[in-house]
């Protein structure tokens, strides 16, 4: 039994959010006057990186909700007791930056155009509608998808099988019709395999470990232009990956 749909992550999968961060970030910085005591543009891009990534994940642990996660970012990352609304105006500054730098990766385009006629397309993010909503139109993707998912309205987060069957429901297919591709081995590749979808993990950086093996394990490419021969066909059981 063949895919029917593809449903897609957006940041790091569609959407370039390393480097438009990182370039937001710089911009930002220097904006702020947040270099003048001799801090390395690098590893202030480092620290802001890794409190990025804490602050997420206290967020997909239900720990703070969607704005509060963005507050604590700017706190932890200045190391100061900002009230909210500081803490809002200062990342609302920072996005100003941040959304100049937006672009889609150069293989993203390609892949949907060659799997308008044969798949639907959906997407599942761990973020808000309100900001991913914006940016696929902004990207001039929105039309591509027939819904869009995010764990701040569906209150489930990306690994939680829940998240992928909400995107199955929406489809109103069963999971093994569909494919989820995905950036992260474990939240992305690793949730979505066992939720029982095909799952389709893109590691373009090519530098991180594969996933367990097993038969259930996501498939692993380099590139979007592999994922039309993988979800061509159900090769789930025993396909060996097409990454270098």
């Amino acid at each position: 039994m063949g895919i029917d749909a593809v449903v897609w992550d957006i940041d790091d999968t569609l959407f370039d959010y390393t480097s438009a961060d990182r370039a937001g970030m710089r911009g930002h910085l220097a904006a702020e006057g947040l270099l003048d005591d001799g801090t390395t543009v690098e590893s202030a891009l480092t620290r802001w990186r890794e409190v990025t990534d804490a602050q997420w994940a206290r967020y997909a642990a239900g720990e703070t909700d969607w704005q509060g996660q963005r507050r604590d970012r700017v706190r932890v990352f200045l190391g100061e007791p900002l009230s909210d609304t500081e803490a809002d105006a200062w990342f609302d500054r920072y996005v100003t930056h941040y959304e100049g730098a937006w672009s889609l990766f150069p293989d993203v385009l390609p892949a949907l155009d060659a799997l308008v006629a044969s798949h639907r397309h959906a997407v599942l993010s761990n973020s808000s509608i309100h900001v991913q909503d914006r940016k696929l139109r902004a990207l001039g993707v929105h039309d591509r998808f027939e819904a869009i998912l995010c764990a701040a309205e569906l209150g489930v987060s990306k690994p939680a099988a829940a998240a992928f069957h909400a995107a199955c429901e929406a489809l109103g297919l069963p999971p093994h019709r569909v494919a989820y591709v995905g950036d992260h081995p474990e939240i992305d590749g690793r949730g979505a395999a066992d939720a029982g979808l095909l799952s389709v993990w893109i590691d373009r950086g090519g530098d991180r470990a594969p996933g367990a093996p097993g038969r259930a394990g996501p498939h692993r490419i380099g590139s979007l232009a592999e994922l039309p021969a993988i979800v061509g066909a159900d090769t789930r059981f025993g396909a060996g990956s097409t990454f270098g």
